[in-house]
């Protein structure tokens, strides 16, 4: 069917489409989007030229049958130019992550990558974990795959290098050394148990040790404990000692620790039953910062190489590449993606699949750990598969829900309440797609049904507008919601005046005396229900409901928090975000803030003594003019 009619109007869909578009369509490298007829991108292309690459989809028969229904449903062409096929290579990669089309192969990763900073901001630098933009000054080491992953490495080089890894507000108002001081794991900087000048020394080794200088290193210590036992300084020589162990402790806990890698990413695919695991080990300095295993989102009959190509792009678009990548399969276009992550690196990015020895084990490596997480993974698959199915047949659905959404919410006595969204289904909780929605009302202090209407008209409200059509994957096939009759009723009358009258809804309602495994169940139409104590369907539904509580509580505790600083330093005149910083800063909370006297606050960067008096009288109202020194 190549024609829609929607009215008046006739619309070309499919090969159609297309064919009509290409006149308009330049022969220059670029990116080119098919469009569905809710202007949703179907998939994104890159080509050497635009107009040559699109005409492919003109002739259906001669593609893959994914690609064919992916051509069915184009209804609109739309094209980006670039300068070069590389340049477009990475626009491609970045219009997938972040558009996620249907057609393409999408890799699913929502979380980011922490990173070693050790600060260059401060007399005393900062050894500390990040995460975010890199704008703070200092040198960054990294990706780490987890935050357990930098935590060890922070731990280990405390060891070795005693650096401090308090924050600079801590360490401006400690009197005596901390506990870390006494477990040898800090030099004490911040009550001059060192000076500044021993203290940059130690930086310096730190910095050589991370960017992969540790065997001079170790020498010079070796070295340097040996003078300072001949010089009968065994105090001294005892610390090198324990250093020299904490350097021998982070090479020895290695997985993977080729000598010969340097900075390197180790990425390996292993595909079965349609599905891919890609495992990424990071490299740097010869030392393995941890693995990561990654799942992308892709039609059955694509390949390792194909999976990996479409992965180095996506992985790549929002961190630096290392200067060589290891692979365990070929792909297409090595040429142009070295290329393009080259261009994104500012130099030379080498990719290879190395055949035979240490490179070679350590690619298998990561290849056993790709193929042992995705078998987890589809054991787990399956029995969640049957979980669904239990789902579907307890509360009478047509087939297994696909997307479940909870709701839930919290307060303290009314104050800060937030509704809450969290979302499951076939693969686990779905945590990129969970929901907070901080209450407006106007809603009485304690009212769970206002607050249940308000976020269920915001929620479904939102989605009528968004997505009439009701796609499959946005629009959930079962709601559950934690309550009772009354917070079913009130959620279906919403509802109903939103013209939604098929969806599945069922209320989940603590037992006597909040039992677990007593839980009632409410459903339109049905008698409330119980499941047996053990049922393992039960136990999924608890879990489900106790998701939808934690993330509610975390909701509420934030915005708590939020509104105790506004209500603290925002009401003030004259303090916006940036004073509100330094006066953090300097007193290290709100609290601080309150109890400083006007001397004090006086003395704080960028507050003046008109500020100072205003700040004081904020806290302290009625205080007389007299007293407002007296407690600097």
């Amino acid at each position: 069917m190549s024609e829609r009619t929607e009215g008046q109007h006739t619309r070309l869909v499919g090969a159609a489409a297309i064919e009509a578009a290409l006149p308009t369509l330049p022969l220059a490298p670029g990116v080119y989007r098919m469009l569905d007829a809710g202007g949703n991108a179907l998939y994104v292309g890159k080509a050497k030229s635009l107009r040559k690459r699109v005409a492919a989809y003109t002739q259906p028969a001669r593609l893959p049958e994914r690609l064919r229904r992916m051509v069915n449903e184009t209804v609109a062409v739309e094209v980006v130019t670039t300068h070069t096929e590389a340049e477009a290579l990475l626009l491609e990669s970045n219009l997938i992550k972040r558009l996620k089309p249907r057609f393409n192969i999408v890799l699913r990763d929502d979380k980011s990558y922490p990173w070693l900073l050790l600060t260059a901001d401060h007399p005393f630098p900062q050894l500390t974990k990040h995460r975010g933009s890199q704008s703070r000054k200092g040198h960054y080491y990294g990706p780490y795959a987890s935050a357990w992953a930098v935590n060890q490495a922070i731990t280990a080089l405390q060891r070795a290098f005693l650096l401090r890894t308090c924050s600079d507000t801590v360490f401006a108002n400690r009197t005596r050394p901390c506990l870390l001081h006494q477990i040898k794991r800090c030099a004490a900087p911040c009550v001059g148990r060192i000076d500044q000048a021993a203290y940059a020394a130690l930086v310096a080794q730190a910095r050589r040790f991370l960017e992969g200088d540790t065997t001079a290193l170790q020498a010079e210590l070796a070295r340097e404990m040996e003078a300072a036992a001949e010089a009968l300084d065994f105090e001294r020589a005892a610390v090198i000692r324990d250093r020299i162990r904490g350097l021998t402790h982070v090479q020895s806990t290695d997985v993977v620790n080729p000598a010969d890698l340097g900075d390197a990413d180790v990425i390996a695919c292993h595909t079965a039953g349609g599905q891919s695991c890609v495992q990424v080990f990071f490299v740097r300095g010869g030392r393995n910062n941890g693995n990561r295993a990654h799942f992308p989102a892709h039609a059955k009959g694509d390949d390792e190489g194909a999976v990996l190509a479409a992965f180095l792009g996506q992985f790549y678009d929002d961190k630096p590449p290392p200067r060589l990548i290891l692979l365990s399969h070929p792909i297409p276009e090595l040429d142009l993606i070295a290329e393009a992550l080259s261009l994104r690196a500012g130099r030379k990015v080498e990719i290879t699949v190395p055949q035979r020895g240490s490179k070679r084990a350590v690619v298998e490596h990561a290849l056993s750990n790709a193929r042992e997480a995705l078998e987890r993974r589809l054991a787990e698959s399956t029995a969640q598969a049957a979980l669904l199915e239990g789902v579907a047949r307890v509360f009478g659905l047509p087939a297994p829900p696909e997307r479940i959404e909870v709701y839930d919410n919290s307060h303290t006595m009314g104050r800060e309440p937030y509704g809450v969204m969290i979302v499951a289904g076939p693969q686990g909780f779905v945590k990129a797609q969970y929901r907070k929605f901080a209450i407006k009302g106007p809603v009485a202090p304690g009212d769970d049904f206002a607050m249940l209407r308000e976020v269920f008209t915001r929620r479904f409200g939102r989605a009528l507008r968004e997505n009439p059509a009701r796609e499959a994957g946005v629009w959930p096939d079962l709601v559950l919601i934690d309550g009772g009759a009354g917070q079913l009723s009130a959620a279906r009358a919403v509802l109903e005046e939103l013209g939604i009258d098929d969806l599945p809804l069922v209320a989940i309602a603590k037992g006597p005396d909040r039992d677990a495994g007593r839980e009632r169940f409410f459903q339109e139409g049905r008698e409330p229900l119980q499941l047996p104590p053990r049922d393992p369907v039960l136990y999924y539904l608890q879990r489900l409901r106790d998701e939808a509580h934690r993330f509610a509580i975390a909701a509420h505790r934030a915005g708590r928090q939020r509104a105790l600083g506004r209500s603290g330093l925002d009401a003030i005149e004259g303090v916006g975000p940036a004073r509100r910083r330094a006066l953090l800063n300097h007193f290290g909370s709100v609290r601080g803030v309150a109890q400083a006297g006007l001397a004090a606050l006086e003395a704080c960067p960028g507050i003046d003594k008109a500020l100072a008096r205003r700040i004081y009288e904020h806290f302290h109202p009625g205080a007389a003019p007299d007293t407002l020194g007296a407690r600097g």
